[in-house]
C-alpha cells in the first residue's frame, strides 16, 4: 500500500511532463482560426488618414485583399513591415491595413518614417474589430477572398517565406 501512494503521483506527474513535451513542440504561429473559410465579420471603421471618411467590408468585396493588423507601438511590426512593402509592391492584390488599438497621430507618424504600403488603412482604435476578426496580438495577416470569405491568417510578422510560398499561391488562385 506504501509503494501505491508514491506511484500515483509519479504517474500523475509523467502524464503532466507528457502534455508539456507535446505543447512545447507545437508551432505558436499555427494557431487554428475559427474563421477560415467564413465570412469576414462586418465592419465600417474610419479611415486613418481620414476619420470623416469610414470603410465597411461591403466596400472591399470584390477583389480578393491581404488585411495586414498593424500597430505604431508593435516591434516586430516594424520587423515585417519591409516584407509587407514588398508584398504591395507586387500588385498580387491590395493591402488593407488594420490599425489596431493605436494613436492615430503615432500611427501616421509611423507611415511617414517607415513608408505606407497599405491602398488604405482603418482605425480600429478600441480593438473591436480586430477581437471580430479573432486577433491575438499584432501582427495578424489574413487574405480574403472577393466574397469576403477569410482564406488564411499568419499570426505574428510575415517571411519573405510565408509571402512566397503561402500568400502569393493563394492570392494567384483567388484572382484566376
Amino acid at each position: 500500500m506504501k509503494g501505491l501512494r508514491f506511484i500515483i503521483p509519479l504517474a500523475v506527474f509523467l502524464v503532466l511532463v507528457g502534455f508539456l513535451a507535446v505543447g512545447l513542440k507545437l508551432d505558436p504561429r499555427a494557431v487554428p482560426s475559427p474563421l477560415i473559410n467564413k465570412p469576414a465579420p462586418a465592419f465600417t471603421l474610419p479611415r486613418l488618414d481620414d476619420a470623416s471618411q469610414t470603410v465597411s467590408r461591403e466596400q472591399l468585396l470584390g477583389r480578393a485583399f491581404v488585411l495586414n493588423v498593424w500597430a505604431s507601438w508593435c516591434g516586430p511590426c516594424r520587423e515585417e513591415h519591409p516584407h509587407i512593402l514588398e508584398l504591395a509592391r507586387t500588385k498580387a492584390a491590395p493591402v488593407v491595413g488594420l490599425n489596431y488599438k493605436d494613436q492615430r497621430a503615432d500611427a501616421q507618424a509611423w507611415l511617414r518614417q517607415f513608408r505606407d504600403p497599405y491602398e488604405l488603412s482603418l482605425s480600429d482604435l478600441d480593438g473591436r474589430v480586430g477581437i471580430d476578426f479573432g486577433v491575438y496580438g499584432v501582427p495578424e495577416t489574413f487574405v480574403i477572398d472577393k466574397q469576403g470569405v477569410i482564406r488564411f491568417k499568419h499570426v505574428g510578422p510575415v517571411t519573405p517565406e510565408i509571402v512566397r510560398t503561402r500568400i502569393l499561391p493563394l492570392l494567384k488562385e483567388l484572382n484566376a
